[in-house]
């Protein structure tokens, strides 16, 4: 283990001494002070012991390193900085971006719209698979110099004119097709089902929102909760 990992595991320099002190040794010392200060001598001990000064100096080196490794590993929101109030699909997905992000949503987007042939097209997108299939993409989203629809690689699809129709599994969910009910989607983490049928209840920490736009035919957004306070 690195000199480094070991100062980072305690919170004090007296957690870390007391980390070399058996239970035979306070109960021949019958001092917790003594037998700390004979592991920093290296009298109770077989390897080298860091100093005080040594232990906090690594400990610091620690801390550093692990905020380094969060800003490293934090993903700038492809929605961010964007004025999006005037696009109310947008705008919704904006506002659940972030909580896609750190798991604790996912979101099925419901689009009918038409394509760039002009013809009418639907289906259901899964707005997580999406954000980290493609971060580029997602910001021309946004930045609106291209428009989300649904495609043959999404959870469902359905060209009105040519009869073409597809479904695939994303990463968050499973497809269920030629249910009575219709399209259903099983939540892979969870294992509970979104019934997008809309004369029924959508599920289990599932809800329902129609989203009231004029760039596109038709747009339902279901959210379902993975974890609280959503």
């Amino acid at each position: 283990m690195a000199e480094n990992d070991v100062a980072s595991q305690y919170d004090t320099y007296s957690d870390y001494l007391d980390s070399f002190i058996a239970s035979d040794d306070l109960f021949y010392l019958e001092d917790q002070e003594v037998a700390r200060r004979l592991v920093e001598l290296g009298i109770r001990t077989n390897g080298d012991i860091l100093t005080a000064e040594e232990f906090e100096q690594r400990r610091k080196v620690a801390e550093v390193s692990r905020l380094q490794g969060m800003t490293k590993t934090k993903v700038t929101l492809a929605s961010a900085g964007k004025d999006l109030s005037d696009f109310p699909l947008l705008y919704a997905l904006a506002q659940r971006e972030e909580l896609v992000r750190s798991g604790k949503l996912a979101v099925i987007i419901f689009i009918r719209d038409k394509n760039h042939a002009g013809q009418e097209i639907s289906g259901y997108v899964d707005f997580g698979h999406r954000l980290r299939l493609n971060q580029q993409e997602c910001e021309a989203f946004f930045l609106r110099t291209k428009k989300l629809l649904p495609r043959s690689s999404d959870l469902s699809f359905y060209n009105w004119e040519t009869q073409y129709v597809s479904s695939m599994a994303s990463a968050n969910f499973e497809v269920i097709a030629d249910h009575e009910e219709g399209f259903l989607f099983k939540c892979k983490r969870d294992r509970k089902v979104i019934n997008v049928n809309p004369r029924v209840n959508p599920g289990d920490k599932t809800r329902r929102h129609v989203i009231e736009t004029d760039e596109y035919i038709q747009v339902v957004l279901y959210d379902h909760i993975l974890r609280r306070k959503v």
